[in-house]
């Protein structure tokens, strides 16, 4: 019952204690009548068949950090009964917005109405729209019922997607143009990785057949060819991380990761994505065939997880390419990470300055109460484990740190080479 049929309710009570009072029988046939008006009225409303059926359609379902969804309601009546005076309210929460009402002061029987409505989501996850509800009221507002027309519906919301150029050199995803060149050598004798001739290069190194085929001096570098695509590690410990929301350096991270695993894609890579344990968060099914659907899915409801340091008891990468996405790090952990991986393996590292991330957030980046690395002392750490590092800011571009990722392969294999020379 409405606020207006109750004030009628206890309109018609109060005449008829004053017609009793007075002894006024008019006085009581009219407030038996204002009594009995809004209760047949809630009558009558309950047991009315009034037949309603709605839809929603999302477009699109997966939609990136910032972007925007538009959301399509298409309502139609179904029973015999007029429909009038509809409020139709849709679930959302709040990190999407306002929850959009809708007010039909009348609802065509056959065709039905489409309402419209965008939501812009701002934090990645996997939200629930819903349920749409009607508030169907009679047509003197005495009574009111409210009636669940739609279950809900997932949006999926996924990290920002940056585009990124170039690949790390000696991957084996490019022609040669990264500053390594893979050749197949002959009957009996392993895959040589060769680049040009720098200088210092130790000249027993010198791979005479690509040098003659290519009419340049080309180097070899005994390393082990690339082969079974990428391991990409994430490190998604509360701990390691800095800063709330948008601009907290695990956002950052997964974003990255997400522009790593699709960048990786599309040269045709098998890539697989995991935890700082070495879980398995996401694979590649094998027949050279690519689900990006897949890998956004799983980092859209990935969440930081209470692990307090990295426990790599195995090699993540399992005997692949590496690419590492750390936060804040002990040393004891990079140690334990080094340790399985074999100097064959090419083994890559990109270094959170949470510190940075803190100072930029509006919190004073207390949350994760993780304690910030030794930038210098862990890249010194792993550069001598011959890992190629580079380190991000939030002032940073990603294309920028991709890029200087790329780049620090280059120092590896020049570091083996020269120890190899000697």
């Amino acid at each position: 019952m409405t606020t207006r049929g109750r004030c009628l309710l206890a309109a018609g009570l109060a005449a008829a204690l004053c017609s009793i009072i007075l002894n006024e029988r008019d006085l009581l046939r009219v407030s038996v009548f204002v009594v009995a008006l809004p209760l047949l009225v809630c009558f009558l409303t309950a047991v009315a068949r009034v037949g309603l059926h709605a839809q929603r359609q999302i477009v699109p379902v997966r939609v990136p950090v910032g972007g925007r969804a538009e959301v399509s309601l298409h309502i139609r009546s179904t029973g015999r009964l007029p429909t009038g005076g509809l409020l139709v309210s849709d679930g959302v929460p709040y990190s999407l917005g306002g929850k959009p009402r809708f007010l039909i002061e009348h609802l065509p029987r056959h065709t039905g109405t489409r309402l419209r409505y965008s939501v812009q989501p701002m934090l990645r996850g996997i939200q629930q729209l819903g349920p749409l509800k009607a508030t169907i009221t009679d047509p003197f507002g005495l009574a009111e019922f409210e009636r669940e027309l739609a279950h809900t519906s997932r949006l999926v919301v996924v990290p920002r997607i940056v585009p990124l150029h170039g690949v790390p050199g000696g991957s084996g995803l490019g022609s040669g143009d990264d500053g390594s060149v893979r050749l197949a050598a002959g009957q009996g004798e392993d895959d040589a990785i060769v680049r040009p001739y720098r200088q210092g290069d130790d000249l027993r190194k010198v791979h005479w057949r690509s040098t003659a085929k290519r009419d340049e001096m080309m180097v070899r570098v005994e390393e082990r060819p690339w082969r079974g695509g990428t391991t990409v590690l994430l490190d998604h410990r509360a701990t390691a991380h800095r800063g709330a929301g948008t601009t907290a350096s695990l956002e950052w991270a997964v974003s990255f990761v997400a522009s790593i695993c699709l960048h990786l894609h599309r040269y045709g890579q098998r890539v697989r994505l995991v935890t700082e344990t070495g879980r398995l968060i996401v694979s590649d099914t094998g027949d050279g065939t690519h689900n990006d659907n897949a890998v956004l899915d799983a980092l859209a409801a990935l969440q930081a997880t209470p692990q307090r340091e990295i426990d790599a008891r195995n090699d993540p990468g399992h005997g692949q390419e590496l690419i590492a996405v750390l936060g804040a790090t002990s040393p004891e952990s990079l140690s334990q990470l080094i340790g399985q991986r074999s100097r064959g393996n090419r083994s890559l590292a990109v270094l959170l300055d949470t510190a940075a991330w803190g100072a930029a957030g509006e919190d004073g980046g207390e949350v994760g109460g993780g304690v910030d690395t030794d930038i210098d002392g862990a890249t010194a750490l792993l550069r001598g484990a011959g890992w190629g590092v580079t380190v991000a800011r939030p002032n940073i571009p990603m294309t920028a740190t991709w890029s200087t990722l790329c780049r620090s392969i280059g120092t590896r294999n020049d570091a083996l080479t020269s120890g190899f020379g000697q």
